[in-house]
């Protein structure tokens, strides 16, 4: 290698030196995240403060990482957790073993479980990474529970699991922009997001093409 290509090899490294800084001063600064994030579950609440959660299960079973463990049992008569006959009693989720597909969501009959975009959380023991329901369930402001070990940044519990109200239901089209979600303790009926677009209407024919037709027509009849 010559003297002139050693040079060359600083050029691109000289260059970048004079150029505008793009490092994120982290973790004082976030990148703002998408939309449709997948982070920490959240067991959500109806407005007048009962669980949605009804313990059927459903969750687990679909779970493929097997992180999902619910135990439901019988409402109380007197007291019921639930508007259904079962509800949630026990919830667990491991996160040692979670990948964030929101499969759990997407099966959940009563909108009970969705992920926040919470997915910056470390744990010092492998017992903190097993969440319970006392930590999943939010409060009753409807705000999901903070843990020391979470770092919750403004709009982390907005917009949760997003995409599902984007495709709800069955990604048709015709259900654009209807609400199709019941409403949250602490925000009420979150507004659909905006996922599917309806075909374009085959355009009206015109004058031009109607005579166009005829004249066709009227050649064919001369044959």
């Amino acid at each position: 290698m010559g003297l002139l290509d050693y040079f060359k090899g600083f050029a691109i490294p000289f260059k970048v030196m004079f150029e505008d800084r793009v490092t994120t001063q982290y973790p004082e600064e976030k990148r703002e995240k998408p939309l449709r994030a997948h982070g920490r579950h959240v067991l959500n609440r109806y407005e007048d403060g009962m669980e949605k959660c009804i313990g059927c299960e459903l969750c687990a079973g679909v779970c493929p990482a097997r992180c999902i463990y619910v135990r439901g049992m019988d409402n109380p008569a007197d007291d019921p957790v639930s508007p259904g006959e079962r509800y949630g009693f026990v919830y667990e989720i491991n996160y040692l073993r979670c990948i964030h597909c929101d499969l759990c969501v997407e099966a959940c009959p009563t909108e009970a479980i969705t992920e926040s975009k919470l997915f910056e959380f470390s744990f010092t023991n492998r017992q903190d990474a097993i969440y319970t329901k006392a930590e999943l369930v939010v409060s009753d402001d409807g705000k999901p529970k903070r843990l020391p070990w979470e770092d919750w940044r403004v709009g982390d519990d907005l917009n949760t699991s997003a995409w599902m109200r984007a495709t709800s239901p069955s990604g048709s089209a015709a259900h654009e922009d209807r609400v199709q979600w019941s409403g949250e303790l602490g925000y009420g009926i979150r507004a659909p997001e905006q996922g599917q677009h309806a075909p374009e209407p085959d355009p009206e024919p015109t004058h031009d093409d109607h005579a166009h037709d005829d004249g066709h027509d009227h050649a064919g009849h001369g044959h």
